[in-house]
């Protein structure tokens, strides 16, 4: 929602892909074009033809806290993949996945949050081996606190908050930019999102 927002009001075009028909109209409030596709039902082709023509997708996805494991299976993990498949096959290079920081190291026990962190490390495994133009971003706690437009981004583990405002700039921003096959941490910070994504290039293939 805060991403289609941000997005429209420069004048991009957006598909929203969602699963519940009943948020359609608060996409369409936005600006959004929504468009009902249940990742976890649909296939890859048919997920292909709903983003066909695009220049970018995002996987903004997730089972939610109070899901069970094996969703996080179907959703973090499947989910992230089939949409990475279906922009191969529609011709979108661009790819931009939102995980989690502990994906870089995913502990192996089998309570639900262990298994959310492999599901996220098992998708962006598929995305680093592809060859799209990917980003793989790892943020800290989201909060619903009011943005800030300051975060800090990283190209090693750091453990933090975020306000999902400030999450969805970042993901604006490097929209607009050619950075790609990148792995980066976000967090609040005291940058600018412009004077964090200055010095990225460098500092995130060092």
């Amino acid at each position: 929602m805060r991403l289609t927002r941000l997005l429209v009001a420069r004048g991009v075009s957006v598909v929203s892909l969602i699963r519940n028909p009943a948020h359609a109209e608060d996409i369409r409030a936005l600006g959004g074009k929504p468009v009902v596709c249940d990742i976890e039902l649909a296939s890859a082709p048919e997920i292909a033809e709903t983003i066909a023509g695009a220049d970018a997708t995002v996987f903004a996805a997730g089972a939610g806290p109070g899901s069970g494991a094996a969703r996080k299976l179907t959703v973090d993990r499947d989910g992230a993949i089939k949409l990475l498949q279906a922009s191969r096959s529609a011709g979108v290079r661009r790819y931009l996945v939102i995980s989690s920081i502990g994906a870089e190291d995913p502990p192996d026990q089998d309570d639900v949050f262990s298994v959310y962190l492999r599901a996220k490390a098992e998708a962006d495994a598929a995305v680093e081996a592809s060859e799209e133009e990917w980003i793989i971003l790892r943020p800290g706690h989201l909060t619903d606190d009011p943005g800030r437009g300051r975060v800090r981004i990283d190209a090693e583990p750091v453990h933090g908050s975020v306000p999902r405002d400030d999450l969805a700039a970042t993901i604006d921003a490097l929209l607009q930019t050619e950075d790609a096959r990148l792995i980066l941490y976000v967090n609040g910070g005291e940058q600018t999102i412009e004077e964090a994504l200055v010095a990225l290039p460098r500092r995130a293939r060092e």
